[in-house]
């Protein structure tokens, strides 16, 4: 294999070495179980260091597309056609606790609510547009293309009073004669708040990558909630491979993937995970995410980002509903996005995590 870096790229090299290669592998240029060149190999053919291939490969094994093994090198364990009905059971891992240092400096926040209501002034007493105002749904479809690869245009997303808010609105988007399934174990909540939308609610075991192939393929449901990054309260991340699975069984069925993407953004990979939505953008996922964890508990906005086959039919079942954030907290959260200040903080927080030190 050929792999250009592109030295004059705003992308580093090493995440340029790992799109390559992780392309490669969906693909099938590399097989199921067959070895990867070893690291000497590809720097030379690269033209760039061993440690920017070891970056490279790092995160390839941390989302599950290859697998390292002692003395041996490196090997793909991404297979598009996995199934794994005996799949190991999750072990429950204790959420970790959130240092002070880690909240989002209140310091900040006063300067930018400050500034927003010298700016805004009285305009911030008008009613917010249905999907939420233009400029935080700009910043965010800003945000996920520079944090996550994702790009989606402002009118993709709808801004809400949080997911549980927003679980509300994909039921009225996608109907109740549907069932819907969520993980076993998983967050209460989701489950409590479908049932109270009147929807049936199947729950499917989660195993050592996702939800178990088995347990998908009984599923009557046509609709799947999934939280592939840190599932609570068991913690299992889902795996590259069954992060296409949710894809192909929501197609295969004429189905929808609900993507909630909580916590992501406090990965202590220098990479931020493949979100779902990412691999099939068009019709079949829906993203979810809020601001809750990343800036303060009582910041009830959450957002989704519908997939263009679904925007035309929100509008016509949803899409009357109004917006249940008030204008200066949607105009504080652009602010906070477009100054950089919501990612140093992110920022700050990972590398706090990674180094593990105690901070005072």
């Amino acid at each position: 294999m050929n792999y250009h870096i592109d030295r004059g790229a705003a992308q580093s090299a090493y995440l340029q070495l790992y799109r390559r290669l992780r392309d490669d592998v969906v693909s099938g240029a590399y097989p199921y179980g067959g070895r990867m060149p070893s690291k000497r190999q590809l720097a030379e053919d690269a033209g760039v260091s061993i440690v920017t291939v070891e970056h490279a490969y790092a995160i390839l094994c941390d989302e599950g597309y290859l697998e390292s093994r002692e003395r041996s090198g490196y090997f793909v364990a991404y297979r598009a056609g996995d199934c794994f009905p005996g799949a190991r059971e999750p072990r429950p891992r204790a959420p970790e606790p959130r240092a002070a240092e880690e909240t989002f400096p209140f310091s900040v926040l006063a300067r930018t609510m400050r500034r927003v209501l010298s700016d805004y002034g009285e305009s911030l007493l008008v009613k917010s547009p249905n999907n939420g105002c233009a400029a935080l749904r700009q910043a965010i479809a800003d945000y996920l293309a520079r944090s996550r690869g994702v790009r989606v245009k402002p009118s993709q997303i709808v801004i809400g009073s949080g997911a549980e808010y927003l679980y509300g609105l994909i039921v009225q988007l996608l109907g109740r004669e549907r069932v819907y399934a969520v993980e076993q174990p998983s967050y209460e909540k989701i489950r409590r708040v479908y049932r109270a939308q009147g929807v049936e609610v199947e729950t499917l075991r989660l195993g050592a990558d996702g939800v178990r192939t088995d347990e998908l393929l009984r599923a009557r449901a046509t609709v799947l909630h999934v939280t592939p990054f840190h599932s609570f309260p068991s913690g299992v991340t889902a795996s590259a491979g069954k992060r296409a699975e949710y894809v192909r069984w929501a197609q295969e069925r004429g189905g929808y993937v609900v993507e909630d993407d909580f916590d992501s953004e406090f990965s202590l990979s220098s990479k931020a995970e493949d979100t779902v939505f990412s691999l099939e953008p068009e019709r079949s996922v829906i993203y979810l995410n809020t601001f809750s964890k990343t800036v303060a508990p009582s910041i009830r906005v959450g957002y989704m980002v519908l997939p263009p086959a679904l925007s035309e039919a929100f509008e016509r079942a949803a899409g009357f509903c109004s917006c249940t954030v008030p204008l200066f907290e949607q105009y504080v959260l652009a602010e906070l996005l477009r100054s950089g200040d919501f990612e140093r903080h992110l920022n700050r927080v990972r590398r706090r995590r990674r180094s593990g030190l105690t901070l005072r």
